[in-house]
């Protein structure tokens, strides 16, 4: 499926979660009743859509192929990584009809660590801030240098 942008791809997977909050997981016990679906921050990320969705029972990191994916012919359960400035993430390879293939990597799962939409949207936005955050440079000593250690110029 082709996304115009960020904003449209969020109200799909709005929709989508929302239906499956309706169906599949009613009366779930998992089910954090102060949360609702809220799609978080959804870019174009090199070739895929990159944003996080947060629900009564998780908040996943989501990965949807662009145009340009390379993952697209993968089948769901399969797992690809991602390199992100913060670090290596895997996800896992899923399909939802209405938006076709995505990739997941859970961050919080149950909610019950959050009191409510507020917490958990600013919870999002920040670990989304901070896996596309590039890290500033440590200061590394000329000492560590010599010693053959790139640890950080902190004290010991």
């Amino acid at each position: 499926m082709r996304w115009q942008d960020g904003k449209q791809l969020g109200c799909a997977l709005e929709t989508v979660f929302n239906n499956i909050l309706a169906t599949r997981m009613q009366e779930m016990p998992v089910l954090n009743n102060a949360l609702s679906v809220q799609a978080i921050g959804f870019r174009a990320v090199e070739t895929d859509w990159l944003g996080i969705v947060v629900t009564p029972w998780f908040m996943n990191l989501l990965l949807v192929p662009g145009q340009h994916g390379t993952w697209q012919g993968l089948v769901p359960g399969g797992k690809i990584e991602r390199h992100f400035p913060y670090g290596l993430f895997e996800f896992t390879v899923a399909s939802e009809a209405a938006i076709g293939l995505y990739a997941a990597c859970s961050l919080f799962s149950p909610m019950f660590l959050f009191d409510s939409q507020a917490a958990a949207v600013i919870s999002a936005q920040t670990a989304l801030q901070g896996l596309l955050a590039v890290p500033a440079p440590h200061g590394i000593s000329r000492r560590n240098i010599l010693r053959g250690s790139m640890r950080s110029n902190s004290p010991e």
